[in-house]
């Protein structure tokens, strides 16, 4: 793990950066990206990826594809595979590897049903998982981690540890900015962007790996559901998996992606899970790694 060493801005910069995007047409701007990102036009996707590749300094030395133009879209592109060995996973049985690439925003207790956002913002446990008393109720005083993809990182997402999936819960809602300034201002936005929640059985319990939505991320994956979102209509979903049928994975396997960047919660239960004493917010962190340990 290494520390993010970008200053904060907090304060009225903030307000000035946040504000706007209450009048901004967000699903509809989403969905052009949507189209955008998988035209297959050689001389669109290619324009498209070299200038990302470029004004974000990413290169493809970690990918299984290592040219630019070999990319089907810039949708490919973004959701690019790695070389298998880039993002070894921590074998011990007792630890959790981390899901995805990022920064950390916040790892912590969930207390009274709340979890922390950032200085003055917290939301519902209960309203995370779509008002669903049930689906929270694993995960009542329980520990949460909440990590940040930023357009540069890989945004594939990986089980921090064996399980087999029970619940998956789809949750409509709007698709502001997860970036550092809406977080600190925007109140209970994780709890308000539309989102993908998964629970799964695993050996620390039931585990809670909730998928948000974002600007211009208004297509969420799963590896057993396909694309969950867009479309999914206005009222909260929910899929059940019985346990002869239900998909299972080893630590670290793949079970979604965002098509753009966003952002992953991390849910368990109460007294299984301790954090890496690392795990501070704007610590980076990378799939595989060992972000805390669990009581088997």
């Amino acid at each position: 793990m290494e520390r993010n060493h970008t200053p904060d801005s907090p304060g009225f910069a903030d307000f000035l950066k946040v504000w706007p995007q209450y009048l901004l047409p967000t699903h509809l701007l989403s969905r052009v990206v949507h189209t955008a990102t998988r035209v297959r036009v050689p001389f669109f996707k290619n324009l498209l990826i070299r200038r990302f590749m470029r004004g974000f300094g990413i290169t493809l030395r970690e990918a299984e594809v290592q040219k630019a133009t070999d990319f089907e879209s810039f949708n490919a592109f973004f959701t690019r595979a790695l070389k298998p060995e880039a993002r070894p996973v921590v074998e011990a049985a007792d630890a959790l590897a981390s899901p995805v690439d990022g920064t950390v925003y916040q790892a912590g207790s969930i207390e009274n049903n709340r979890i922390f956002q950032a200085k003055g913002q917290d939301y519902s446990l209960v309203e995370l998982l779509g008002g669903l008393p049930g689906a929270a109720a694993p995960f009542l005083n329980g520990t949460f981690a909440t990590i940040y993809l930023a357009p540069y990182n890989y945004h594939r997402i990986h089980i921090p540890l064996e399980g087999t999936l029970k619940r998956m819960v789809h949750v409509p809602g709007r698709l502001f900015s997860v970036n550092p300034p809406t977080v600190r201002k925007l109140p209970r936005v994780f709890a308000r962007n539309e989102r993908v929640a998964c629970i799964f059985d695993t050996p620390a319990g039931p585990m809670g790996v909730v998928m948000v939505g974002a600007l211009f991320v208004g297509s969420i994956e799963t590896v057993w559901a396909g694309e969950v979102t867009p479309p999914m209509g206005r009222q909260v979903q929910q899929w059940s998996y019985e346990a002869d049928s239900a998909p299972r994975f080893a630590k670290g396997a793949e079970i979604g992606r965002f098509n753009m960047g966003s952002t992953v919660i991390l849910l368990f239960g109460k007294d299984v899970v301790t954090w890496h004493e690392q795990l501070q917010p704007r610590m980076r962190v990378q799939v595989g790694e060992q972000i805390g340990t669990f009581k088997r």
